[in-house]
């Protein structure tokens, strides 16, 4: 799942090598919560016109999560 955040954020910034993500222990409910650093300057690259490509991530790790019985919440710090 980290490498898949990794992959996605990796495709739409400008400076690939800035693109980390931490993954906290998962939850009560067996959520994992994945926290999405990329640069300043990319930031709105990751977050799109009124969030609609951060959106799009959470949708897409939400999709691979269920296809392994699993929760996640994908947080862009």
């Amino acid at each position: 799942m980290k490498d898949l955040l990794i992959a996605i954020a990796q495709g739409l910034v400008e400076n690939p090598s800035d693109v980390r993500v931490d993954v906290d222990d998962p939850a009560e409910d067996g959520t994992v919560v994945y926290h999405l650093h990329v640069a300043e300057s990319d930031m709105g690259r990751v977050i799109g016109k009124q969030g609609r490509i951060a959106k799009a991530i959470r949708v897409v790790m939400r999709s691979a999560a269920t296809k392994n019985n699993g929760r996640v919440a994908v947080e862009i710090d």
